[in-house]
Protein backbone atom coordinates (compact mmCIF):
# COMPACT_ATOMS: atom_id res chain seq x y z
CA UNK A 1 0.00 0.00 0.00
CA UNK A 2 1.27 3.41 -1.16
CA UNK A 3 2.11 6.21 1.32
CA UNK A 4 2.18 9.96 1.18
CA UNK A 5 4.99 11.90 -0.34
CA UNK A 6 4.42 15.14 0.82
CA UNK A 7 2.23 16.08 3.72
CA UNK A 8 1.46 19.56 2.85
CA UNK A 9 -0.62 17.74 -0.35
CA UNK A 10 -1.47 14.95 2.36
CA UNK A 11 -2.97 18.01 4.05
CA UNK A 12 -4.86 19.42 1.11
CA UNK A 13 -6.17 16.20 0.57
CA UNK A 14 -8.23 16.22 3.90
CA UNK A 15 -9.22 19.87 3.39
CA UNK A 16 -10.56 19.18 -0.37
CA UNK A 17 -12.19 16.20 0.46
CA UNK A 18 -13.70 17.16 3.60
CA UNK A 19 -14.91 20.46 1.80
CA UNK A 20 -16.38 18.24 -1.44
CA UNK A 21 -18.52 16.59 1.75
CA UNK A 22 -19.63 19.81 3.63
CA UNK A 23 -20.42 21.32 0.18
CA UNK A 24 -22.65 18.11 -1.16
CA UNK A 25 -23.83 17.18 2.17
CA UNK A 26 -25.07 20.39 2.79
CA UNK A 27 -26.93 21.61 -0.53
CA UNK A 28 -29.58 18.51 0.24
CA UNK A 29 -31.11 21.21 2.86
CA UNK A 30 -31.98 23.62 0.79
CA UNK A 31 -34.34 21.95 -0.93
CA UNK A 32 -35.10 20.27 1.95
CA UNK A 33 -36.19 23.44 4.36
CA UNK A 34 -37.57 25.10 0.48
CA UNK A 35 -40.42 21.88 0.42
CA UNK A 36 -40.72 22.20 4.37
CA UNK A 37 -41.69 26.23 4.23
CA UNK A 38 -43.96 26.17 1.57
CA UNK A 39 -45.44 22.67 2.56
CA UNK A 40 -45.36 22.08 -1.08
CA UNK A 41 -42.99 20.13 -3.28
CA UNK A 42 -44.52 21.87 -6.78
CA UNK A 43 -41.40 22.57 -8.83
CA UNK A 44 -39.23 20.10 -7.62
CA UNK A 45 -39.28 16.96 -10.36
CA UNK A 46 -39.89 13.81 -8.68
CA UNK A 47 -37.97 11.47 -11.25
CA UNK A 48 -34.97 13.49 -10.37
CA UNK A 49 -35.78 12.56 -6.75
CA UNK A 50 -36.26 8.83 -7.63
CA UNK A 51 -33.21 8.24 -9.85
CA UNK A 52 -30.91 10.19 -7.51
CA UNK A 53 -31.85 7.60 -4.71
CA UNK A 54 -30.99 4.78 -6.95
CA UNK A 55 -27.68 7.07 -7.56
CA UNK A 56 -26.30 7.62 -4.27
CA UNK A 57 -27.54 4.07 -2.40
CA UNK A 58 -25.20 2.33 -5.57
CA UNK A 59 -22.67 4.68 -4.82
CA UNK A 60 -23.19 3.81 -1.39
CA UNK A 61 -22.54 0.60 -2.13
CA UNK A 62 -18.96 1.07 -3.75
CA UNK A 63 -17.84 3.60 -2.04
CA UNK A 64 -18.19 1.51 1.86
CA UNK A 65 -16.97 -1.85 0.16
CA UNK A 66 -14.32 -0.53 -1.18
CA UNK A 67 -13.40 1.10 2.11
CA UNK A 68 -13.89 -1.19 4.68
CA UNK A 69 -13.50 -4.80 2.65
CA UNK A 70 -9.99 -6.54 2.88
CA UNK A 71 -10.77 -8.70 -0.20
CA UNK A 72 -12.18 -5.83 -2.03
CA UNK A 73 -9.19 -3.88 -1.91
CA UNK A 74 -7.17 -6.94 -2.39
CA UNK A 75 -8.61 -7.37 -6.15
CA UNK A 76 -7.81 -3.71 -6.19
CA UNK A 77 -4.03 -3.84 -5.60
CA UNK A 78 -3.82 -7.44 -8.15
CA UNK A 79 -5.44 -5.20 -10.91
CA UNK A 80 -4.12 -1.51 -10.67
CA UNK A 81 -0.87 -2.39 -8.47
CA UNK A 82 0.31 -2.94 -4.56
CA UNK A 83 1.47 0.66 -5.03
CA UNK A 84 -1.43 2.61 -5.79
CA UNK A 85 -3.68 4.18 -3.37
CA UNK A 86 -7.30 2.98 -2.64
CA UNK A 87 -9.16 5.70 -4.34
CA UNK A 88 -12.36 6.36 -1.85
CA UNK A 89 -11.74 8.73 1.34
CA UNK A 90 -13.63 8.26 4.36
CA UNK A 91 -15.20 11.47 2.98
CA UNK A 92 -16.67 9.57 0.34
CA UNK A 93 -18.06 6.96 2.62
CA UNK A 94 -19.76 9.63 4.86
CA UNK A 95 -21.14 11.76 1.86
CA UNK A 96 -22.65 8.78 0.63
CA UNK A 97 -24.61 7.63 3.87
CA UNK A 98 -25.99 11.27 4.49
CA UNK A 99 -26.55 11.38 0.90
CA UNK A 100 -28.59 8.48 0.87
CA UNK A 101 -30.39 9.47 4.33
CA UNK A 102 -31.45 13.16 3.05
CA UNK A 103 -32.17 11.64 -0.80
CA UNK A 104 -35.03 9.46 1.76
CA UNK A 105 -36.55 12.37 3.39
CA UNK A 106 -36.86 14.23 0.07
CA UNK A 107 -38.77 11.48 -1.25
CA UNK A 108 -41.00 11.09 2.08
CA UNK A 109 -42.15 14.89 1.28
CA UNK A 110 -43.25 14.39 -1.53
CA UNK A 111 -45.57 11.62 -0.08
CA UNK A 112 -46.47 13.79 2.47
CA UNK A 113 -46.90 17.55 1.03
CA UNK A 114 -49.15 18.80 -1.63
CA UNK A 115 -47.76 17.66 -5.41
CA UNK A 116 -49.81 19.63 -6.98
CA UNK A 117 -50.94 17.53 -10.83
CA UNK A 118 -47.21 16.07 -10.67
CA UNK A 119 -46.08 12.60 -10.40
CA UNK A 120 -43.18 9.53 -10.86
CA UNK A 121 -43.19 8.95 -14.63
CA UNK A 122 -43.09 5.51 -15.49
CA UNK A 123 -40.31 5.94 -17.20
CA UNK A 124 -38.44 6.43 -14.20
CA UNK A 125 -39.55 3.24 -12.49
CA UNK A 126 -39.26 1.31 -15.40
CA UNK A 127 -35.37 2.65 -15.43
CA UNK A 128 -34.92 2.01 -11.70
CA UNK A 129 -36.61 -1.45 -11.56
CA UNK A 130 -34.35 -2.69 -14.78
CA UNK A 131 -31.23 -1.06 -12.55
CA UNK A 132 -31.54 -2.92 -9.31
CA UNK A 133 -32.55 -6.33 -11.57
CA UNK A 134 -29.09 -6.00 -13.81
CA UNK A 135 -27.62 -5.77 -10.29
CA UNK A 136 -29.31 -8.53 -8.62
CA UNK A 137 -27.95 -11.01 -12.07
CA UNK A 138 -24.36 -8.99 -11.51
CA UNK A 139 -24.28 -10.29 -7.75
CA UNK A 140 -24.98 -13.53 -8.68
CA UNK A 141 -22.45 -13.96 -11.92
CA UNK A 142 -19.96 -12.43 -9.30
CA UNK A 143 -20.53 -15.06 -6.69
CA UNK A 144 -19.29 -18.46 -7.91
CA UNK A 145 -15.43 -16.48 -8.33
CA UNK A 146 -16.15 -13.91 -5.83
CA UNK A 147 -15.23 -11.15 -7.96
CA UNK A 148 -16.29 -8.35 -6.00
CA UNK A 149 -14.21 -5.90 -7.52
CA UNK A 150 -16.20 -6.37 -10.85
CA UNK A 151 -19.80 -6.45 -9.36
CA UNK A 152 -18.81 -2.92 -7.05
CA UNK A 153 -17.70 -1.26 -10.27
CA UNK A 154 -21.01 -2.56 -12.18
CA UNK A 155 -22.53 -0.18 -8.97
CA UNK A 156 -20.26 2.47 -9.66
CA UNK A 157 -20.99 2.02 -13.08
CA UNK A 158 -24.70 2.32 -12.07
CA UNK A 159 -24.34 5.95 -10.29
CA UNK A 160 -22.57 6.96 -13.10
CA UNK A 161 -25.48 6.22 -15.09
CA UNK A 162 -28.09 7.49 -12.81
CA UNK A 163 -26.08 10.65 -12.62
CA UNK A 164 -25.82 11.59 -16.03
CA UNK A 165 -30.02 10.87 -16.37
CA UNK A 166 -31.18 11.97 -13.04
CA UNK A 167 -30.11 15.80 -13.97
CA UNK A 168 -31.93 15.71 -17.30
CA UNK A 169 -35.65 15.57 -16.07
CA UNK A 170 -35.14 18.77 -14.20
CA UNK A 171 -33.72 20.62 -16.70
CA UNK A 172 -36.89 20.20 -19.17
CA UNK A 173 -39.24 20.65 -16.63
CA UNK A 174 -37.15 24.13 -15.87
CA UNK A 175 -37.31 24.62 -19.96
CA UNK A 176 -41.02 23.26 -20.39
CA UNK A 177 -42.21 26.06 -17.02
CA UNK A 178 -39.61 28.76 -18.51
CA UNK A 179 -38.77 29.32 -14.77
CA UNK A 180 -36.96 27.31 -11.78
CA UNK A 181 -39.57 28.55 -9.64
CA UNK A 182 -39.78 25.69 -6.46
CA UNK A 183 -36.16 24.17 -7.09
CA UNK A 184 -33.75 26.05 -4.83
CA UNK A 185 -30.51 27.06 -6.49
CA UNK A 186 -28.82 26.94 -3.05
CA UNK A 187 -28.70 23.21 -3.92
CA UNK A 188 -26.99 23.81 -7.14
CA UNK A 189 -24.07 26.18 -5.95
CA UNK A 190 -23.08 23.82 -3.33
CA UNK A 191 -23.30 20.82 -5.29
CA UNK A 192 -20.73 22.62 -7.60
CA UNK A 193 -18.73 23.40 -4.93
CA UNK A 194 -18.24 19.95 -4.23
CA UNK A 195 -17.80 18.62 -7.51
CA UNK A 196 -14.87 21.07 -8.04
CA UNK A 197 -13.58 20.30 -4.47
CA UNK A 198 -13.77 16.72 -5.45
CA UNK A 199 -12.42 16.44 -8.70
CA UNK A 200 -9.41 18.88 -6.91
CA UNK A 201 -9.06 16.05 -4.24
CA UNK A 202 -8.45 13.18 -6.84
CA UNK A 203 -5.84 15.48 -8.58
CA UNK A 204 -3.96 16.59 -5.49
CA UNK A 205 -3.28 12.69 -4.96
CA UNK A 206 -2.34 12.08 -8.54
CA UNK A 207 0.42 14.75 -8.24
CA UNK A 208 1.92 13.37 -5.19
CA UNK A 209 1.81 9.62 -6.41
CA UNK A 210 2.93 10.69 -9.95
CA UNK A 211 0.17 9.03 -11.19
CA UNK A 212 -3.59 8.73 -12.75
CA UNK A 213 -4.42 5.61 -11.89
CA UNK A 214 -6.79 7.10 -9.34
CA UNK A 215 -8.96 8.50 -12.15
CA UNK A 216 -9.71 5.55 -13.90
CA UNK A 217 -9.43 3.08 -10.96
CA UNK A 218 -11.83 4.89 -9.95
CA UNK A 219 -14.02 6.20 -13.19
CA UNK A 220 -16.82 6.71 -11.40
CA UNK A 221 -15.73 9.06 -9.20
CA UNK A 222 -14.18 11.22 -11.83
CA UNK A 223 -17.54 11.28 -13.89
CA UNK A 224 -19.71 12.24 -11.31
CA UNK A 225 -17.39 15.45 -10.47
CA UNK A 226 -17.56 16.12 -14.30
CA UNK A 227 -21.19 15.57 -15.15
CA UNK A 228 -22.40 17.10 -11.70
CA UNK A 229 -20.31 20.21 -12.78
CA UNK A 230 -21.78 20.65 -16.42
CA UNK A 231 -25.44 20.01 -15.34
CA UNK A 232 -24.87 22.66 -12.34
CA UNK A 233 -23.68 25.28 -14.61
CA UNK A 234 -26.42 24.60 -17.13
CA UNK A 235 -29.42 24.97 -13.62
CA UNK A 236 -27.27 28.56 -12.90
CA UNK A 237 -27.49 29.41 -16.47
CA UNK A 238 -31.20 28.47 -16.45
CA UNK A 239 -31.73 30.51 -13.35
CA UNK A 240 -29.71 33.27 -13.57
CA UNK A 241 -29.82 34.08 -17.49
CA UNK A 242 -32.58 32.32 -18.89
CA UNK A 243 -35.29 32.25 -16.16
CA UNK A 244 -34.46 34.80 -13.63
CA UNK A 245 -37.15 35.72 -10.44
CA UNK A 246 -39.45 38.31 -11.29
CA UNK A 247 -39.62 40.31 -8.58
CA UNK A 248 -43.07 41.93 -7.91
CA UNK A 249 -43.09 46.08 -7.95
CA UNK A 250 -43.52 47.33 -4.38
CA UNK A 251 -45.97 50.22 -4.62
CA UNK A 252 -45.45 52.74 -1.51
CA UNK A 253 -48.11 53.45 0.44
CA UNK A 254 -49.60 57.08 0.29
CA UNK A 255 -48.96 59.05 3.47
CA UNK A 256 -51.82 60.63 5.60
CA UNK A 257 -51.10 64.21 4.75
CA UNK A 258 -51.20 63.15 0.47
CA UNK A 259 -54.93 61.50 1.14
CA UNK A 260 -55.91 64.69 2.41
CA UNK A 261 -57.60 67.14 -0.35
CA UNK A 262 -55.30 70.45 -1.38
CA UNK A 263 -59.06 72.18 -0.55
CA UNK A 264 -61.39 71.21 1.69
CA UNK A 265 -65.20 71.45 0.76
CA UNK A 266 -67.39 74.68 2.86
CA UNK A 267 -69.34 72.01 4.84
CA UNK A 268 -66.17 70.50 6.29
CA UNK A 269 -64.74 74.19 6.98
CA UNK A 270 -67.47 74.75 9.42
CA UNK A 271 -67.63 71.87 11.05
CA UNK A 272 -64.04 72.50 12.00
CA UNK A 273 -64.97 76.26 12.67
CA UNK A 274 -67.96 74.71 15.46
Amino acid sequence: MASWNSTPLEVLYQVLGWTAFFSWSISFYPQVILNFRRKSVVGLNFDFVVLNLTKHSSYLIYNVTLYFSAAVQRQYYEKYGFGQMIPVAANDVAFSIHAVLLTAITLFQIAIYDRGSQKISKISLGIVSAVWLTAAVCFFMALPNHSWLWLISIFNSIQVFMTVIKYIPQAFMNFGRKSTDGFSIGNILLDFLGGVANYAQMAVQSIDQNSWVNFYGNIGKTLLSLVSIFFDLLFMFQHYVLYPAKKSPVIPKASKDAEEPLVKSTDESQSEEV
